[in-house]
């Protein structure tokens, strides 16, 4: 297959965790550079892909030549998996994987605006729609901007960045605004961290919708796998693995805890997942060769033969 123009994170693991088998149905959430795909093809499952990035999915030719009808590429976000793999008639599938976030690609391509490691227009659209980064800052209110650099970045002086936002717009740029949070923040060049990452971190996760698309996703995954079906999803951020943790463990039968889209277990409910699998972090060796890697953690589960919560009245 066609080399990735980036490293898939965890790659071993995931396909230990998938148990992939010739002829199998596999779904991979979140297409990017198709490393996680390549894998799967490679074992001889067919693979629907998914992805709302349009630059990934003009991408994704010369894989889709490749790998003719064992391939299917879907641009679309993966909170819609089950209905678009219902209407393709391949519900139920025996695997999802999920890769979460934002990809190398985006990250290395400045003119998308998800960085602040080369200068480029503040825009940092997954799927190249909707408000824009510039748009947002250049027009929210301070109370609005400080919110979600608190609850997406855990930005701790939140308060303070806002500020300095409103009071230098307009912001066009990712050089620009990074310089704004250095400047509010007092960053020192010798600092490891650069604190302008967390403002970023935060207006990307909002924009996109990030939270809400993941916890959508795994009710999907749930929905769409068949009985000893293998759900493998990698985060690279706390919030997101909190998200899967207490996802798997509620579905798992253990300690009921809600949110919007995955409320409190009710008394009884069958559990659709059998125990999860001990989170995965990436060894040594990987971390060398991608540095990158190194906040991933997998979470894996087969699913059981119960019916899926959001088929049982659960949305």
């Amino acid at each position: 297959m066609s080399e990735a123009p980036h490293i898939p994170v965890l790659l071993d693991e995931v396909v230990d965790a998938l148990a992939i088998a010739p002829g199998e149905v596999h779904v991979d959430a979140t297409f990017g550079a198709g490393g996680y795909t390549r894998a799967i093809l490679a074992r001889g499952a067919r693979v629907i892909a998914f992805d709302r990035d349009p630059d990934a999915v003009a991408g994704a030719a010369p894989t889709r030549a490749e790998a003719g009808d064992r391939l299917t590429l879907v641009e679309a976000p993966f909170s819609s998996m089950a209905a678009a793999l219902d209407e393709l008639g391949v519900v139920p599938v025996d695997g999802v994987t999920m890769d979460i976030g934002v990809s190398s690609m985006q990250l290395d391509q400045a003119e998308r605006g998800f960085s602040f490691q080369a200068d480029g227009p503040l825009d940092m659209r997954m799927s190249r729609s909707g408000q824009t980064a510039a748009e947002f800052v250049n027009t929210a209110d301070e109370a609005e901007i400080a919110d979600v650099l608190y609850h997406y970045g855990e930005e701790p002086r939140s308060r303070r960045v806002a500020r300095a936002i409103v009071e230098a717009r307009p912001i066009e740029r990712t050089g620009e605004l990074a310089a704004i949070v250095r400047r509010a923040l007092g960053h020192k060049p010798h600092e490891k961290k650069d604190p302008a990452t967390r403002t970023f971190q935060a207006l990307r996760i909002h924009l996109n919708a990030e939270l809400d698309e993941l916890e959508q996703g795994l009710a999907a995954a749930e929905r769409v796998l068949k009985p000893g079906g293998r759900l493998a999803v990698v985060t690279f951020h706390s919030l997101e693995d909190r998200i899967v943790k207490r996802f798997l463990r509620e579905r798992c039968g253990g300690t009921p805890a809600g949110s919007r889209h995955l409320p409190a277990q009710a008394a009884g409910r069958a559990p659709s997942f059998d125990t999860p699998a001990k989170a995965v972090k990436p060894g040594e060796g990987e971390l060398a060769r991608n540095p990158r890697a190194r906040s991933a953690t997998l979470r894996s589960a087969r699913r059981t033969d119960a019916a899926a919560w959001t088929e049982a009245g659960v949305k």
